[in-house]
């Protein structure tokens, strides 16, 4: 949009260990295998080096007051950033704007995530600071609205609203995707039958899905992007393994986890896709065979130039 514009590298040890751990064991209480942790740290590292590739501001405590100076705007967003009930994260102040000192504050696709205790007080008079808020969920406007009294408008996910550019797809036998964990019992036994029936195979990324034929964990950011272009479906109980597959027009499923749910449904119900979420046992074919409904692109190119808008008069 013409802007200079850097990411704000906020640091904190305690933050960065704890992902560290999630990342090497992200399907706890359940240890990961040695061989595992092995591969899922590659895939940190190959993420490590994607970042160092951003533009970034210097590296800064998150919980030192008055070290975000010098700015025009501040942009706070978006997953998670107000979820108040986020093992690590949730007691930051900076996502509230607790030492940002410069002349405009805004909240842009701001989320609470899977809280669903409301804004307290104290936060909700810190929102009063922000010149403008927008939020991609449903939830999230309606916990703003109770604490402000105002609903603010309801934006895409960064993702979805700003697509890269589609990779070349992985060049391998026909196959489908799984993304995720958490998966309920019913859905492996179901996956496997309907990718039997249609001559694929199962390529897990990112994390084990013992049900699928291949485990793909040390995936970087592009070899990720690369699976899902090249992937006949999806199956995910990710929000962006979701978005990713909207972006990619991909034949998917939804299958939320109580982590996720609530991020899951509203994105869904928002683009018109609420019959590609499976909470229970159903049919997999009338979902993964068929195309995306086009209306389906149809609603995202809508909220797409109203959220551009939206970010627009933000940043006026």
């Amino acid at each position: 949009m013409g802007h200079d514009a850097v990411l704000l590298d906020h640091r904190e040890r305690r933050v960065d260990m704890a992902e560290w751990r999630c990342a090497l064991q992200p399907l706890l209480p359940v240890p990961s295998s040695r061989e595992d942790r092995t591969r899922h740290a590659a895939k940190v590292r190959a993420f490590a080096r994607a970042v160092e590739r951003l533009p970034r501001s210097a590296p800064f405590p998150a919980r030192q007051g008055g070290v975000l100076c010098g700015y025009d705007t501040v942009i706070i967003g978006s997953d998670e950033v107000w979820n108040r009930s986020h093992p690590w994260h949730g007691s930051s102040g900076v996502f509230w704007g607790e030492g940002i000192c410069g002349p405009r504050l805004v909240a842009y696709a701001a989320s609470c995530g899977n809280h669903a205790g409301g804004i307290d007080p104290w936060r909700a008079e810190a929102l009063g600071r922000f010149s403008a808020i927008a939020v991609r969920d449903r939830t999230t406007r309606e916990m703003v609205r109770q604490a402000t009294g105002q609903a603010p408008p309801l934006v895409l996910d960064p993702v979805l609203q700003f697509p890269p550019d589609q990779p070349p797809p992985l060049r391998r036998a026909p196959y489908a995707l799984v993304y995720g964990h958490d998966f309920p019992e019913w859905i492996g036994p179901a996956v496997r039958q309907w990718a039997a029936r249609r001559g694929l195979r199962l390529l897990a990324v990112g994390y084990r899905a013992d049900f699928a034929d291949e485990q793909w964990l040390e995936a970087g950011p592009q070899g990720f992007a690369c699976a899902v272009a090249g992937a006949q479906a999806v199956i995910t109980t990710m929000f962006h393994g979701s978005v990713f597959a909207l972006n990619a027009h991909k034949p998917f499923v939804a299958v939320p986890s109580a982590y996720r749910s609530a991020k899951l449904t509203d994105l869904l119900d928002v683009v018109g896709a609420g019959r590609h979420l499976l909470a229970e046992p159903a049919p997999l074919g009338p979902v993964l065979d068929e195309p995306l409904d086009p209306a389906i692109a149809g609603g995202i190119a809508a909220l797409r130039a109203s959220s551009h808008a939206t970010l627009r008069a933000a940043l006026v």
